[in-house]
């Protein structure tokens, strides 16, 4: 129904747009314009019976999700209605529920009745295997969207056709308080071109560090804090935030027979100049119990501890914000570990603006050797702190050469699991031999961490141990006057 111009100028002066819908037609009174997704969708949170879509609406009108094994939708189930909400950013998410496990299902969204004309195709999703499967996740930190708007590292990790995306931190630079600055950026960072078809289908789980939780280096003074937490919740699917008596972004997500347990490492955080020692935390004491809970519940084969900065002592160092200047609080996490006997666990992190494979050679204090696997940056400038850090071990050398994603390939379908890690530049291609771990890798007692390095990574730290430069060099015989580094 189209109503003449001077009807609508009528209707207008005896109240407004509120008159106009209540003399109007029912069919009438909808949102006016074209309602649609301002960003998204996303897929959020999987699981086998089940996959969730998160997408933040043109309006605060109503969100209906749809969905089919057909691509042509000749048959579909209408699932769930969700109304946007100014609280929550005109964000919304919505789960398909009742559906069987690793099975591809195409999806289309309602916006207050009407689909949206800009997005006229479905998309498409898998759900979760039931059990152990053989699977990929990827994952990755510090994507600045000013420093690099195209982001072509996004064409690089859908060709490596991930399961799971996980971010771990600095997914958006807003170095703000502002909450109009951490929404912006939020929503700018969605409409990437090279990453939206990854986020459409491909289930994106998130912890945040520093930037995307408040200014460069801050902590749980922060007074912020508590709305960089709304605002974050309004633009992820996370399976849950923190606990009821406990807020953070913190949680555990399972998948394909692996544990991952996602940590908070900001909005607990002691200041990182505090003196190291038993009453200072990065995780507060009410998640560090929760995850010491949560480990040892866990019976999964491999398990997988994943926070923003790095675990190993890299950045034990003046300025650094890392598990290097939080040692005494991260050493009680890894003894915990081996007195409860708990195989199978691996680190991942990010930060660091560099690809980084250390190791934390547990082995030699009654454990085993944890290994700590950092992506970093995906799009940011990469940096050479290499050259002044040393951690525990290095099991590769640093890339810093790119732009990097990291990739890790399970198969938790034969009689041994193994884990695959493999570093990737902005062209796909990896930039290390990959490493490979079993779970009789991950258990007391065994020590793996030398046959597991490069011979140069030894030959570096043996260097280093005699009081020589890491990245040094022996003078040649002959030149007893050559400076040693």
């Amino acid at each position: 129904m189209k109503l003449p111009r001077r009807n609508f100028m009528k209707l207008s002066g005896l109240g407004g747009l509120g008159a106009l819908l209540a003399a109007a037609p029912r069919a009438f009174a909808v949102a006016i314009g074209y309602p649609r997704a301002l960003q998204g969708p996303m897929i959020g949170a999987p699981g086998p019976s089940h996959f969730s879509v998160w997408v933040r609406a043109s309006g605060l009108f109503d969100v209906t999700l749809e969905y089919s094994t057909d691509r042509d939708f000749t048959t579909f189930i209408t699932g769930p209605t969700a109304r946007a909400r100014a609280e929550d950013e005109g964000s919304v998410v919505l789960r398909a529920e009742g559906l069987q496990p690793n099975t591809t299902y195409w999806y289309r969204l309602r916006y207050d009745g009407e689909y949206d004309k800009f997005q006229p195709l479905p998309h498409k999703t898998t759900t979760a295997p039931a059990g152990a499967a053989s699977f990929r996740v990827a994952f990755g930190s510090c994507c600045r969207l000013q420093f690099d708007p195209e982001q072509k590292i996004w064409s690089a990790v859908r060709a490596l056709e991930p399961d799971m995306f996980l971010w771990l931190g600095d997914n958006i630079y807003a170095d703000s308080d502002q909450t109009a600055a951490l929404v912006d950026l939020y929503g700018r960072g969605r409409s990437v071109e090279r990453l939206e078809p990854l986020l459409r289908s491909t289930p994106q789980l998130a912890t945040w560090d520093d930037h995307d939780f408040g200014y460069n280096d801050s902590d749980g003074r922060s007074a912020s804090k508590g709305e960089s937490l709304r605002v974050f919740k309004s633009f992820w699917a996370n399976p849950s935030y923190g606990e009821a008596n406990n807020p953070g972004v913190y949680f555990k997500q399972h998948y394909g027979g692996v544990d991952f347990f996602i940590l908070d490492g900001r909005y607990h955080r002691d200041p990182t100049d505090q003196v190291d020692d038993a009453n200072k935390t990065m995780l507060g004491a009410a998640q560090k119990a929760w995850l010491k809970r949560e480990l040892k519940a866990s019976k999964t084969p491999f398990k997988v501890l994943a926070i923003g900065g790095g675990w190993s002592a890299a950045e034990n160092e003046d300025g650094g914000d890392s598990w290097g200047v939080y040692l005494t609080e991260r050493n009680e996490i890894f003894d915990y570990i081996r007195d409860n006997q708990i195989s199978g666990v691996v680190c991942i992190s990010g930060d660091s603006h560099m690809g980084e494979l250390n190791c934390v050679p547990r082995s030699q204090n009654g454990g085993y050797d944890i290994y700590d696997f950092c992506s970093s940056p995906l799009a940011q400038m990469p940096a050479n702190k290499n050259i002044r850090q040393v951690p525990e071990v290095r099991v590769r050398d640093t890339w810093t050469r790119s732009v990097n994603v990291g990739l890790m390939r399970f198969d938790m379908t034969g009689g041994k699991p193994t884990l695959t890690y493999t570093l990737h530049d902005i062209l796909g291609e990896a930039v290390w031999d990959a490493l490979v771990l079993t779970p009789d890798d991950l258990r007391n007692g065994v020590s793996t961490w030398e046959k597991k390095s490069d011979p140069k990574e030894l030959k570096r730290l043996q260097r280093f141990r005699e009081g020589k430069g890491y990245y040094g060099y022996d003078p040649p015989a002959g030149w007893p006057d050559q400076p040693h580094p």
